[in-house]
């Protein structure tokens, strides 16, 4: 058997029950993607759910209003993602559903790696679909690294397009990677022994019980040096985009609330003085992506419609 021929088989045996993979509907798919981005599955399929409820097609996404967005965006982050899916689906209204790599991409909000798991799952057009289950799988498998990176996607793509088979249900192996990173693949230790691909795997020899321990000394001492790395360019102890969802949670929950007292909402170390122009660029930035409103008197709000 060949390498994919095992992953397909291990998959169609124990691949997961997901309800984006039911049927091949665009929406559902973009809705899911959109939804994967940073956040868990388990997190996303009772979103995911709720969600189809209450925008169950492009017309009435196209149609929805800023303030039911935020309010069934909740806890997803990154909100600036659902305004520009509900930009996409107007695009999509207007000049119907892409059927290319090429034509997703021109959606708003729609990056890379977005357009080429549209155009693979949704189009079955030969795309090469990288997200961090598949490097984990794939830099491991055909590139013998053991904790591939985002450095090493540029050998991960070129090893993949060199074996990915132009026919046949190619858009299938990257749902069996991603389900094998996920469920045996594993971050940290992987179980190697209920692998179907640990005969082919390259990185097998490194995760052996006589050289796993060392295996895994190297990899605490490349995070503890990317981690110092970070901290040299961090003021706070958060990304900007963790108290820009605080901000928006915080408002979508209390409602208007002055700009003198969000800062104390949703940093315990905010200063007055000091972080009163970062508290306020940063409600400047929602409001510029339609997220809140910026009322005169220093009040914000979420959008009326």
């Amino acid at each position: 058997m060949t390498l994919f021929s095992r992953l397909l088989a291990w998959y169609r045996r124990n691949g997961r029950d997901l309800p984006w993979r039911k049927r091949r509907n665009a929406y559902r798919i973009f809705i899911s993607e959109l939804m994967l981005q940073q956040t868990r599955v388990d997190r996303v399929i009772p979103k995911y759910r709720a969600w189809l409820r209450r925008f169950p097609s492009w017309k009435k996404l196209a149609g929805a209003r800023t303030r039911a967005l935020v309010i069934s965006w909740a806890g997803l982050g990154y909100n600036r993602r659902v305004i520009a899916a509900r930009d996409a689906a107007r695009q999509v209204m207007r000049d119907g559903i892409p059927t290319t790599a090429h034509d997703w991409r021109r959606l708003k909000g729609v990056g890379p790696y977005m357009a080429a798991a549209l155009a693979e799952f949704v189009n079955h057009e030969r795309a090469i679909v990288i997200d961090t289950n598949v490097r984990r799988v794939a830099g491991r498998v055909l590139l013998g690294v053991p904790y591939p990176h985002l450095s090493d996607d540029a050998r991960i793509r070129r090893a993949l397009n060199r074996i990915l088979p132009i026919h046949g249900a190619h858009w299938e192996i990257p749902h069996a990677m991603m389900d094998l990173g996920a469920m045996v693949c594993l971050s940290r230790i992987p179980r190697c022994e209920a692998c179907p691909l640990v005969r082919v795997c390259m990185a097998r020899k490194f995760f052996l019980p006589d050289r796993l321990a060392a295996t895994l000394r190297r990899r605490a001492k490349q995070q503890q040096q990317t981690r110092i790395v970070e901290s040299r360019h961090a003021e706070k102890k958060y990304p900007d985009r963790i108290y820009r969802g605080r901000i928006l949670t915080w408002i979508r929950v209390h409602g208007k609330t002055r700009l003198s007292t969000i800062g104390y909402r949703v940093d315990d170390t905010y200063d007055p003085v000091a972080d009163l122009d970062w508290i306020r660029n940063m409600v400047k930035r929602l409001e510029k992506d339609g997220l809140l409103l910026f009322h005169s008197g220093d009040t914000i709000s979420l959008p009326r419609c």
